[in-house]
């Protein structure tokens, strides 16, 4: 299918992005770990993708390493877990977090995500424990981006992008507001408040 796209970045705003190739914009969804790597709107950038068809739509996932491809497609393969959670998930942690979390039997590091209960942890722990020495991974780089349309507060663009990877309004806005100053970019505080829910 599909194995990667370069272009211009032409919007970003968490979970989608649009990529300008050649004349044709592609929406992309992606999780955070990949928005922390986009360089700014105008720029070329270069993401792995998979595409998932199915009877009413065709959507295309984007990843800024082949690593987290990898880690995504043995995501969805397990049951009960579809390219939303993962996406979740790896917004939420990275691959040595979740990897961690895994070899450690770590369910609560799980369960903090939007959408993953206690059952599904445990059966992505059982699942992914053979599959994840193949994985690398670390903190993503700060490369200064801007995320979300011009005009909103770093604030509210955070909290939108928080509510679109499946947390409530008030949660979000909670998780915002415990770690967002007047100082702080949308995605640096997307970034603490992530970390913060899953201590």
């Amino acid at each position: 299918m599909i194995g990667f796209l370069r272009g211009i970045l032409a919007h970003k705003a968490p979970p989608l992005l649009l990529l300008d190739v050649h004349g044709v914009g592609y929406e992309i969804e992606a999780p955070m770990t990949t928005f922390y790597n986009l360089p700014a709107v105008g720029s070329e950038v270069k993401l792995h993708t998979h595409l998932v068809v199915r009877e009413d739509a065709h959507s295309l996932f984007g990843f800024s390493s082949e690593a987290d491809r990898t880690l995504f497609r043995s995501l969805i393969k397990i049951s009960g877990v579809g390219p939303k959670l993962a996406l979740t998930l790896l917004s939420g942690l990275t691959a040595d977090q979740f990897q961690r979390a895994v070899h450690e039997n770590d369910t609560q590091a799980l369960v903090r995500l939007p959408g993953v209960g206690k059952k599904t942890a445990e059966r992505l722990i059982i699942e992914m424990r053979d599959r994840l020495p193949e994985f690398g991974g670390g903190a993503p780089l700060d490369i200064g981006i801007q995320v979300g349309p011009a005009g909103n507060s770093p604030k509210q663009e955070a909290i939108s992008a928080l509510c679109a990877l499946g947390y409530k309004p008030q949660d979000a806005a909670k998780m915002v507001q415990n770690v967002a100053t007047d100082d702080k970019r949308c995605e640096d505080i997307i970034r603490l408040a992530l970390q913060g829910a899953a201590r």
